[in-house]
């Protein structure tokens, strides 16, 4: 396992510093180590207090970790003074750290001072040298150069500058500036941009501390720096979009959502299996309509159709029984997934769905045992909707929803030229699906 180590200060609200850091480390499989600079008092609402170490015990940490175990690389954060910051550039240089990827930590986002002006020029003297890789936003690549930016042209500039005070590569990241956040690197001739899509949440505590760490998990296994700026981003955005409400203030990004998403693969393909082997003990070929029907399942914080299972060929009558024509199997139905999808958006526990034949003894029957049931009307469809399989029932979908407010138990249709009559059922797993099937 690649061992990575953190120097940064304590978070006790566990959203950002060593606590972000090795949350990010270990759910990308790296083994995480610490040195504390800091002790504070913080959560969601800012920081209340602020404790410095006391230079010494930096420097025994450092010595604790890097004389036994080792680091393949590490990883800076808020360094609060000037001793601090001499201490470890000391132990960098004294025990050859070549991967060292800096987040330079100025200031809180509540406007908490994190790093003193004598540890900013030592910081800038000591440090930039030894450094891989340098990961400043906007703001702080502001303070670095003494220059405004308000460009993508401004930022390659000020990314140039800050190379040339020492750091191999700069980074510097563009989520303070338009739609469409792009990162700018420098290798001190070329520029790279990279660009995703911007998550909107306002729950983006310790943003900047988990990209840092989580290029720095990605390195410590070898891989190229362009790649792991890369999927060190996917990981931040995907963190961006589940990210935690919790606490009265800006909340958390989620670190974990990456690891739930992958630990959940296996468990949703059995539940599927589980939940056919159920409905195959039913008597149900009546409820099956005409084009068959098919049972899907997604994973936690699912984003596309891939992250979502069901029975490829779908599940078909046999007599007055139902089977499959193989086991279930991830982006098997592009119709059903985007209804599981659309439903997700709204609640991300409804995570299951099934399609059966529509009557209105059975939209009765669904209501009289306490299920909420709303209707589709296809007549209200957007004449310029694309076409693509299952965009326009995903519409539907998504319109009952916002004229509820929530995901019913189920929605129906009464079909059209061509389109089939049919009600769809929404419920936190395939079992909860069964459940209510075999009321019917």
């Amino acid at each position: 396992m690649n061992k990575v180590l953190t120097v940064a200060a304590s978070d006790s609200g566990g959203g950002a510093g060593i606590q972000a850091d090795l949350k990010t480390i270990l759910s990308l499989g790296g083994y995480g180590m610490s040195v504390v600079t800091a002790v504070t008092a913080q959560n969601t609402l800012g920081i209340q207090r602020v404790i410095p170490m006391e230079p010494d015990m930096v420097a025994q940490q450092l010595d604790s970790v890097l004389s036994d175990i080792g680091a393949d690389c590490v990883k800076l954060g808020a360094l609060i003074n000037g001793e601090i910051v001499r201490v470890v550039a000391k132990k960098i240089t004294e025990y050859k750290i070549e991967k060292l990827v800096v987040d330079p930590v100025f200031r809180a986002k509540d406007g908490t001072e994190l790093l003193d002006e004598k540890g900013f020029a030592a910081l800038v003297e000591k440090i930039f040298p030894l450094t891989y890789l340098l990961t400043p936003n906007i703001l702080e690549g502001e303070l670095i150069t003494g220059r405004s930016v308000s460009t993508l042209a401004e930022m390659k500039k000020t990314a140039a500058a800050i190379q040339k005070m020492g750091p191999q590569y700069v980074l510097v990241k563009g989520g303070h500036l338009g739609e469409t956040p792009v990162d700018v690197l420098h290798n001190g001739s070329q520029h790279y941009e990279f660009s995703t899509q911007r998550v909107r949440t306002r729950h983006t505590h310790g943003t900047g501390c988990t990209l840092a760490s989580a290029v720095a998990t990605l390195l410590a296994r070898g891989m190229p720096l362009m790649e792991c700026i890369d999927q060190a981003k996917r990981y931040l955005n995907r963190a961006l979009r589940f990210s935690l409400g919790i606490g009265k203030g800006v909340g958390p990004a989620n670190h974990y959502a990456s690891i739930t998403r992958e630990i959940a693969r296996a468990h949703v393909i059995e539940e599927l299996d589980k939940a056919l082997d159920r409905l195959k003990r039913l008597s149900i070929s009546h409820l099956v309509p005409e084009v068959q029907t098919n049972l899907a399942y997604a994973i936690p914080f699912a984003e596309s159709l891939n992250d979502v299972a069901s029975f490829p060929g779908r599940i078909i009558r046999i007599g007055n029984g139902i089977d499959s024509l193989a086991s279930a199997k991830f982006g098997a139905s592009r119709q059903i997934h985007h209804l599981v999808l659309a439903a997700m958006e709204y609640d991300p526990e409804r995570r299951a769905a099934m399609g059966i034949t529509y009557s209105e003894s059975l939209v009765s029957r669904i209501r009289s045992l306490g299920y909420t049931i709303a209707e589709f009307d296809r007549s209200r469809t957007p004449p310029d909707l694309e076409m693509e399989e299952g965009s326009i029932l995903a519409w539907g979908v998504q319109d009952v929803m916002e004229e509820l407010g929530k995901v019913p138990d189920a929605i129906y249709d009464r079909g059209a030229w061509g389109k089939v009559p049919m009600i769809r059922i929404f419920a936190r797993n395939p079992s909860a699906i069964v459940d209510l099937i075999a009321r019917l």
